[in-house]
């Protein structure tokens, strides 16, 4: 039986407002009963039900931000699951506000629909770290969670790991510039063009080539990017320094989303939100952390240093001595209020993730991965991952497939196969799902332990 802590339950139980939709109202362009609303902050809710409800109900953070039209909804209602949720355009990186806003329209879905029998978190991106922030925070409220894409390292942990990158590229690319790594002045769209254009202008030259390689190296992104018009190259040759250093500056600076573009526009607003900067390299060893990256990017980088006549230690010494920087103690206690990733999960857990993703980089599972496994709570998780790059680049087919899993796990108590071959029949001819094994995490907040990380 799912319960409400006390503490939220007065927030529930207020009325739905006047501007929410009676249940039963037709949904445009689905078959199916919709209502809709605003949670007490104005978060704006949307849900639909079909005619033959399976009695599992989806909760997505984006949802009410045109989830209706998407070919992902229409599969999941032609297949008996209600879905709906909120939008993020108040809660922003308030994590913990976001959180507790999926507890708060999961109860006006019910109240307007009934009871129902599983209720399951799930999303993409900034919804993917909800959803597992709704597993840790809210297990007697939902069943299960299907975090997508989500940044799992916790909201310090891959701050952390960003600043690391745009640190790296600014000491040894643009020393002296006023390209800013923390304190992000307001115009966002111009300081994203001027670090976008002068990593752009690095990539012309050997020297450049090799400093993004190691900086991306050193930043744990991926060697596999989307280019400026959307299109996905294939996956370069592991042997090939080249292929992966032009996968690398990709996934930095090219495609329609790039790293460096969310790096800015979304510090940017944490800073706001925080009261200053979350995140800090003060102790941090980047040539040990260049050492723990993927060997094909190892392999990039000393080859393209080779090639353009510099001295790896030379610049990994100019790294060592560059002077740190310092959080704001105030904002990391803003970011751990929203959420810190404990692995203390009560509810199955079943997560998606690119091995190509750009904004919740890989690694980030294993962070994620190693501390349930510390706390003891290994089987109620389940990972898996998609060969696409770009981020939540995920087919219909391959986010129905997770769903029905998950499904599966509720119905029965046990975790039915989520093997690749499996999750593949599941996702037609469309599936990409594959065995992969992620990194292991640079910056894991909390830390986690050595003996608990392996795998």
């Amino acid at each position: 039986m799912r319960f409400l802590p006390l503490a939220v339950a007065a927030v529930l139980m207020a009325a739905v407002p006047a501007t929410a939709h009676a249940a039963g109202t037709p949904c445009p362009d689905v078959s199916a009963s919709c209502t809709d609303g605003q949670l007490p902050d104005g978060t704006p809710y949307t849900f639909a039900k079909p005619a033959r409800w399976n009695g599992a109900v989806l909760v997505d953070l984006d949802f009410a931000a045109g989830g209706l039209a998407s070919p992902l909804t229409k599969s999941l209602l032609d297949r008996g699951y209600a879905v709906g949720g909120t939008t993020r355009a108040i809660s922003s990186w308030n994590i913990a506000h976001a959180i507790d806003n999926q507890a708060a329209a999961l109860d006006r879905f019910e109240t307007a629909f009934g009871a129902a029998r599983y209720a399951i978190a799930e999303g993409r991106s900034m919804g993917g770290m909800v959803a597992a922030g709704v597993a840790q925070v809210y297990p007697g409220r939902f069943d299960a969670a299907v975090p997508m894409c989500g940044g799992l390292g916790g909201s310090v942990g891959q701050w952390n790991q960003k600043l690391d990158t745009v640190f790296t590229l600014k000491t040894l690319l643009f020393p002296g510039s006023d390209l800013p790594v923390t304190g992000l002045p307001a115009d966002v769209p111009g300081t994203q063009q001027r670090w976008l254009s002068a990593v752009q202008s690095a990539q012309a030259t050997a020297e450049g080539k090799a400093r993004i390689a190691l900086a991306s190296a050193i930043g744990q992104l991926p060697g596999w990017g989307v280019a400026p018009d959307g299109t996905t190259p294939p996956v370069p040759d592991d042997r090939d320094p080249d292929g992966v250093e032009q996968g690398m500056f990709l996934a930095l600076a090219g495609g329609p989303l790039p790293y460096l573009g969310q790096a800015v526009s979304s510090r940017r607003t944490i800073e706001q939100l925080a009261g200053g900067n979350p995140s800090w390299n003060t102790g941090v060893d980047y040539a040990r952390q260049f050492t723990t990256a993927a060997p094909s990017q190892q392999n990039a980088v000393r080859r393209l240093y080779a090639r353009a006549g510099l001295d790896l230690r030379d610049d990994l010494a100019r790294l060592a001595a560059e002077p740190r920087l310092s959080a704001d103690p105030t904002a990391v206690a803003y970011l751990e209020r929203g959420i810190v990733f404990t692995g203390d999960l009560r509810i199955p857990v079943l997560t998606v993730n690119a091995t190509g993703d750009q904004i919740s980089t890989v690694a980030q599972q294993q962070s994620y991965g190693a501390l349930v496994r510390q706390a003891g709570h290994a089987p109620l998780l389940r990972q898996t991952y998609v060969r696409t790059a770009g981020h939540c680049t995920f087919t219909t087919g391959e986010q129905q497939a997770a769903v029905d899993r998950v499904l599966a796990r509720l119905r029965t108590g046990h975790w039915p196969d989520t093997s690749p071959r499996t999750m593949n029949a599941l996702a037609g001819a469309e599936g990409r799902y594959l065995d992969f094994v992620p990194p292991h995490f640079n910056r894991p907040y909390p830390a986690v332990s050595t003996a608990s990380s392996s795998g």
